[in-house]
């Protein structure tokens, strides 16, 4: 707690920041593009010319040097403004691979345009459909040959693609039967979307229950750049475990602004509709459902700032982010449940919000790792129990 309480006032600043934003696109403007399936060019742009999307860009490149912590207070803020940051979110957590692992010269080169919004690195390039999450066994090959490396195979629920000038590829390098270790010769690239776009990469998009741009990507013959390669070939999975992690603390801060939107909204609901004679919050067939949520989403945000802490510090933070997001998520489905519930019929209308919401908050059950997933890790990574796949 200490930790949280010192940082309380920049805290305070940036939801104030970003409440200011969000007032200017309410729940109207939201609507209209899920209605649309469009993408909101116009909410990004402005977190963009503010300065918000370049928060983790250190400040000699032009952003303003903020930590995950930080980060995810806007992303939280986002949501319980009653936004998606799923829209944009990729910016944040690709960004930490990039400045963590890139070289001098591909900070220098990419940070600056990405912070004044010359560029927009919303895209990661990781599961594949026949690997999922077993991320070691992906099939997608980079074959060096001279200055150049040529990339062939499939990915999918590539996310942001379409509104992304960059992206993060993970491509295995060197064949797996012939590494000491599976995680071993996968390396990451930086890929130019528009020019891989016009040769070598075809884009298919996937229609889903939320409006989330998300993507199948195929490439056959694709030629980038060697000096795109980031960091050491080969040494590609462990760079790439700093974006996973800084993804699911950023997504579980999302949750948990969706937690506290959800239980602002039916609190508020719940006060005023009168059923029998007296409003149906009194009953605590209905209050209970709502304060447990509202104190899971607590418990979660707890998690949420630890994680965020280690990751700052440049500690070992798997497990905590894992954790948050499970956490987070679990807590956002549950006061999702709540919402809907006790907004009766009204719940399912679209003007009220909540049946669009509800959708998006229930993704995060399933990604960017499904709950299953998590508990796995935690059973294996912190409890020391056997292996299980």
């Amino acid at each position: 707690m200490k930790d949280i309480n010192s940082h309380g006032a920049r805290y305070a600043e940036i939801r104030e920041g970003i409440r200011a934003l969000c007032a200017g696109f309410p729940a109207e403007y939201h609507r209209k593009i899920d209605e649309d399936r469009a993408y909101p060019e116009a909410f990004v742009d402005a977190l963009t010319r503010e300065g918000w999307m370049a928060a983790l860009i250190p400040e000699a490149y032009g952003g303003a040097g903020l930590g995950l912590a930080e980060a995810s207070v806007i992303m939280e803020e986002i949501n319980r403004a009653g936004g998606n940051s799923g829209a944009c979110h990729g910016q944040m957590y690709n960004m930490t691979t990039l400045i963590r692992h890139g070289s001098e010269e591909q900070r220098r080169t990419y940070l600056p345009q990405i912070a004044s919004g010359a560029l927009r690195l919303q895209s990661m390039g990781v599961t594949e459909p026949t690997t999922g999450t077993d991320t070691t066994r992906l099939k997608t090959t980079a074959v060096r040959r001279g200055d150049r490396y040529v990339i062939n195979g499939q990915k999918v629920w590539i996310s942001r693609v379409q509104h992304s000038d960059l992206m993060i590829l993970l491509a295995r390098t060197t064949p797996r039967d012939q590494v000491a270790k599976k995680s071993d010769g996968l390396s990451i690239f930086l890929v130019d979307v528009k020019a891989a776009m016009a040769k070598g990469m075809q884009v298919r998009p996937i229609l889903n229950m939320v409006n989330h741009e998300t993507n199948e990507l195929f490439f056959d013959d694709l030629e980038i750049p060697a000096e795109n390669l980031i960091g050491t070939e080969g040494e590609g999975f462990r760079y790439i475990l700093t974006g996973l992690n800084a993804e699911r603390t950023l997504i579980a801060a999302e949750c948990i602004g969706d937690g506290y939107w959800f239980t602002d909204k039916v609190t508020g609901y719940v006060r005023e509709r009168q059923v029998f004679g007296r409003p149906i919050g009194q009953n605590q067939g209905v209050q209970f459902p709502i304060a447990e949520a509202y104190i899971e989403v607590e418990a979660a945000n707890l998690m949420r700032y630890e994680a965020c802490r280690k990751f700052d510090a440049g500690l070992p933070c798997g497990a905590e982010a894992n954790m948050a997001k499970y956490l987070a998520a679990k807590a956002s489905w549950e006061a999702a449940n709540a919402c809907l519930q006790f907004h009766g019929g009204f719940g399912f209308a679209c003007e009220y919000d909540v049946e669009r919401k509800f959708r998006e908050t229930r993704l995060y059950q399933v990604a960017p790792i499904s709950t299953n997933l998590i508990l796995s890790y935690v059973a294996e990574h912190v409890l020391g129990l056997p292996r299980s796949f």
